[in-house]
């Protein structure tokens, strides 16, 4: 069996990363209709890939995951939906956490299978936004996982 190894992604990436992004988004996200997929992944693709640092999780050549962290914010952390449940999204999770020993990353409320992945990774609920990025009325439930401090209780913002 070939191992899985976490490697810096490179731009030839890119559309392996999407592939999985979108299938992952459709899986995860039912809530948001295929035009506000389509014009999120012209953001995700054009503004927010480049702007931070990925790592992927490749077996044999074929990229399955990735984790794309600005600072110790994570954007984005997907799985292929084929490969979900195998730890790959604890193994790239516990390589951003060697790099940043305090993680925070925001899931839509409606994610609870995001919200009971990253709960049972050691994250809490720190603060519920009652929107989205875009200003849609999909509430985003910050979360963040601190070995050191515990954050403070949840509270809401507009």
């Amino acid at each position: 069996m070939n191992t899985v190894t976490l490697r810096p992604w490179h731009p030839s990436d890119i559309e392996a990363c999407m592939t999985i992004w979108r299938a992952g988004s459709e899986q995860g996200h039912p809530f948001l209709s295929r035009a506000e997929l389509d014009a999120d992944a012209i953001l995700v693709r054009n503004v927010y890939m480049p702007a931070t640092d990925i790592t992927v999780a490749e077996q044999a050549g074929e990229i399955l995951g990735f984790i794309a962290l600005s600072e110790n914010f994570i954007g984005a952390l997907f799985v292929a939906p084929e490969r979900h449940r195998q730890g790959l999204g604890r193994m790239l999770l516990a390589d951003a956490a060697q790099r940043h020993p305090l993680l925070q990353v925001e899931v839509y409320a409606e994610n609870s299978a995001a919200r009971r992945f990253y709960a049972t990774s050691g994250f809490i609920e720190t603060l519920c936004h009652l929107t989205d990025d875009q200003g849609r009325p999909h509430p985003l439930i910050r979360m963040q996982c601190d070995a050191v401090a515990r954050p403070a209780p949840v509270q809401t913002a507009a």
